[in-house]
């Protein structure tokens, strides 16, 4: 059985591994300091983040990280789902959906109208669960670093 909810502060040794295993499917790292960084914004009420964890038997095998804000589209916030990971040796059990219905119900709660994420076009795997649980609005994504 799957349990979601939030994590605790004092989690950080467990959920560490899955957020260095994140950003290596991404072929990414990033600074510990942005890592611990993160990891207090997740704590702290005054900022819009939040953090929720996927257990399996007890264990953390997965989490959602998630980001509420205004938009100039309407008077209420959206909610950002910006990380979702689950460990390799549960995919396809269907942590990803619970931890996005998740997000949904937070996001509903707080009055949000809409979440919405990005993910990378050749992540067939995820698409195919994220294509039956929200619609493609047909946007391509530009960044520009700075």
């Amino acid at each position: 059985m799957v349990e979601v909810k939030p994590l605790n502060k004092d989690q950080y040794d467990v959920w560490y591994p899955l957020w260095q295993g994140y950003l290596t499917f991404y072929e990414t790292s990033l600074p510990d300091e942005i890592t611990k960084n993160n990891w207090e914004r997740f704590f702290d009420e005054n900022k819009p983040v939040g953090c929720l964890g996927a257990y399996k038997d007890g264990k953390l095998v997965g989490f959602v990280h998630y980001i509420f804000h205004p938009t100039n589209w309407s008077l209420t916030n959206k909610c950002y789902l910006q990380d979702l990971f689950a460990d390799p040796n549960v995919r396809g059990e269907g942590i990803g959906r619970k931890l996005i219905e998740a997000v949904y119900a937070l996001a509903k709660d707080a009055d949000c109208e809409q979440v919405y994420w990005m993910t990378q076009n050749h992540n067939k795997t995820a698409r195919l669960l994220y294509d039956r649980i929200a619609d493609d609005n047909g946007f391509m994504v530009y960044e520009k670093d700075l």
